[in-house]
């Protein structure tokens, strides 16, 4: 059995670590062995522990010649997990454009000229979708994004179903939850304070809560997020019927939810480290953001999420810091 070549772009962001560390771990993807793992950002990834031979390369996808050189190595799959976050990108009008957009469009015409079709696993988001919304969204709700980074998203997607329907690639499109909880340095994204409020007091450190805590969202832990990656690699596309963008499963919780599962986790001390300083921008970004989903679709086609918060606490707990947790045997 040969062994497939797996380019993953974004490879030193959170979630482009872990899909390479758990590739790396049991190098097995879509059947196959992977033989090959090339890890690509705009800052020099990290290559993972591994037997794997992992080339790690440098560079910016919105720059001219960037895309060539990428598709030259013929990658069999292909994760696109770089973008321009959705605070970053409402902000700098151009920037967004240029790497969420106009790259991708590139990338995908470097990879028509070297004619090799990989399966292209493009990390859209639930940002496409814009108010008003029903209670639950069900998966054929329109597309109406109401900021700049959610339209980048929708014509990525676009992108990726007309370059599968012409046979250029075997694409399908994820439309991610919020990743929760992300470990490290909180990122520009507008969600990012939905993670800091969990991880900063669990690490002794304040956190800035920017909205209401009735604000709801949809999550999905890192692991989950990994592991929809994984599972697109190997799902047959003709399942998808024409229709290669997916809404993703998650768990839909308010602020209060997340606040009362970390303060039964750990503590009304560590809760009380969390500090509501109102920010309207953030607070207009959030408030256009989709609150629940049905992905009765995406269940039907193998994917599964968390269903309660606490788990996605536990997760992080275990994952990242590296410590079991119990609920209710923290003090006050």
């Amino acid at each position: 059995m040969t062994g497939s070549r797996v380019l993953i772009l974004g490879a030193a962001g959170m979630v482009g670590r872990k899909l390479a560390e758990r590739l790396a771990g049991a190098p097995q993807l879509a059947g196959r062995p992977v033989k090959e793992l090339i890890l690509h950002d705009i800052v020099a990834p990290t290559a993972p522990r591994s037997t794997v031979s992992t080339t790690c390369l440098t560079g910016n996808l919105a720059i001219e010649g960037e895309a060539e050189r990428l598709a030259s190595f013929r990658a069999d799959i292909v994760f696109h997990l770089a973008a321009i976050v959705s605070g970053e990108a409402e902000r700098d009008f151009d920037l967004g454009w240029n790497v969420n957009c106009r790259a991708m469009h590139r990338l995908l015409e470097a990879i028509r000229a070297a004619a090799n079709r990989p399966r292209f696993i493009f990390s859209s988001s639930i940002a496409v979708f814009g108010a008003p919304f029903p209670d639950e969204i069900p998966d054929e709700f329109h597309c109406t994004p109401l900021t700049s980074y959610g339209a980048q998203k929708a014509i990525g997607e676009l992108l990726v179903a007309d370059f599968s329907r012409k046979g250029l690639v075997d694409g399908i499109s994820l439309r991610l939850p919020t990743v929760c909880v992300r470990p490290g340095k909180a990122n520009l994204a507008a969600s990012s304070f939905f993670s800091g409020i969990i991880r900063e007091p669990l690490n002794g450190q304040e956190a800035i809560l920017p909205v209401s805590e009735n604000v709801r969202h949809w999550f999905a832990s890192p692991k989950s997020t990994v592991g929809f990656l994984v599972h697109a690699a190997g799902l047959d596309l003709d399942l998808l019927k024409g229709r290669p963008s997916v809404t993703m499963p998650g768990l839909s919780c308010t602020v209060a939810d997340q606040i009362a599962a970390l303060r039964e986790i750990a503590g009304d001390k560590v809760a009380r480290l969390i500090r509501h300083q109102p920010d309207e921008t953030i607070d207009r970004i959030v408030r256009t953001w989709p609150q629940a989903f049905q992905a009765r679709r995406a269940a039907e086609l193998g994917f599964a999420a968390e269903t309660d918060f606490r788990d996605i606490i536990h997760i992080y707990m275990k994952e990242d810091l590296g410590r079991a947790s119990h609920a209710g045997q923290k003090s006050a």
